[in-house]
């Protein structure tokens, strides 16, 4: 991965870079889903967080579970969670646009007076799309894409997973970013483009 790779994968839309990790242990909780399917996301979000050489947690203690991950069939069943309004103002302006798009899922990320990830919202649309994915796959890829603040284009031309025989896994190159991402030389936040220069030398040690 070069520095020019990396700053990509950190550059929204706009033009404008912006690099963010969690600097609090995650705590998951799940909404939407059958009970056996539960280990699956779950266990996909650990194995993440192992691969960044963070932490999980039982209890955040100031909200509960600062992970929550929602999902639907209808962009309606949000709308109907009690209280969500509360954890997420823009919540209805949010479901009009989503239903609008025809969007199968979205994220919302909160952030600590450093900048810091301290909470992520993840809502997941079950369409045709999304059915056709293995319960493994859907929750690896959700667990990838809260575990940093990517851009909002970085997966749109190349996800981050691949198939290798017959099986989903992360991306070798994604999976370096992610650790580099994590070491404590790196800092929890930042806007200046030149820390992909840093991430990038710390991909060269751990790949």
């Amino acid at each position: 991965m070069t520095p020019d790779a990396i700053e990509a994968l950190f550059t929204r839309r706009d033009g404008t870079f912006l690099f963010a990790r969690w600097g609090r242990p995650i705590v998951p909780v799940v909404f939407g889903v059958e009970e056996q399917t539960l280990p699956v996301i779950k266990g996909a979000i650990e194995a993440v967080v192992a691969l960044a050489g963070h932490k999980m947690d039982e209890v955040d203690t100031e909200l509960g579970a600062n992970l929550m991950v929602f999902f639907c069939a209808d962009w309606d069943e949000i709308g109907e969670v009690p209280h969500l309004e509360r954890l997420i103002p823009e919540l209805p302006e949010l479901l009009v646009r989503l239903k609008g798009a025809g969007a199968n899922q979205y994220r919302v990320f909160r952030f600590d007076e450093a900048g810091a990830i301290k909470a992520a919202f993840v809502f997941v649309r079950m369409d045709a799309h999304l059915q056709a994915v293995s319960a493994e796959t859907l929750a690896l890829s959700q667990a990838v894409q809260v575990i940093v603040l990517w851009s909002d284009t970085a997966f749109t031309e190349a996800s981050a997973l691949a198939v290798v025989n017959d099986k989903t896994i992360l991306k070798p190159e994604i999976a370096d970013v992610i650790r580099a991402a994590y070491d404590p030389v790196i800092p929890s936040v930042a806007q200046d483009a030149s820390v992909a220069m840093r991430l990038a030398a710390r991909v060269g040690r751990v790949s």
